[in-house]
């Protein structure tokens, strides 16, 4: 038996370096999306820190924007999230999850919202009498 070859020798199963680059983000990426990240959590940070704004509604709101604002910044710079077609299945994914996400919050807000409306009158009225 001159030389025997491994079933795998000369075949390449796209188990090395150099395919698919486009997916890995560069030192530049990362950055850019680590100082947006430091960026939209500086904002609210301060915001909140030096007392919101006069309006609660308009504190809210930039707070959420920049919550929102963040959640797609590591989607894009630290996930490689994208639209193209070969993910598919991640875009999909990542709709099924914002849905869930803003129903849980949603149901969250409508229950602390009317939580006041909700408790039983009763309660503070028991309290008070017992001896």
């Amino acid at each position: 038996m001159a030389h025997s070859h491994n079933a795998h020798d000369g075949h390449h199963h796209g188990h090395g370096h150099g395919h698919d680059d486009h997916a890995h983000g560069s030192f530049k990426s990362y950055m850019t999306g680590f100082v947006l990240a430091v960026i939209l959590t500086v904002i609210p940070f301060g915001i909140v820190m030096g007392g919101g704004f006069d309006s609660r509604a308009l504190t809210i709101a930039v707070v959420v924007l920049c919550a929102v604002a963040q959640v797609l910044v590591h989607m894009i710079y630290f996930l490689h999230m994208t639209s193209s077609a070969e993910e598919g299945w991640t875009m999909l994914s990542t709709v099924f999850t914002v849905v869930i996400v803003v129903i849980m919050l949603a149901g969250s807000l409508w229950v602390m919202f009317h939580m006041n409306t909700n408790m039983m009158p009763q309660m503070s009225h028991e309290l008070q009498v017992m001896p």
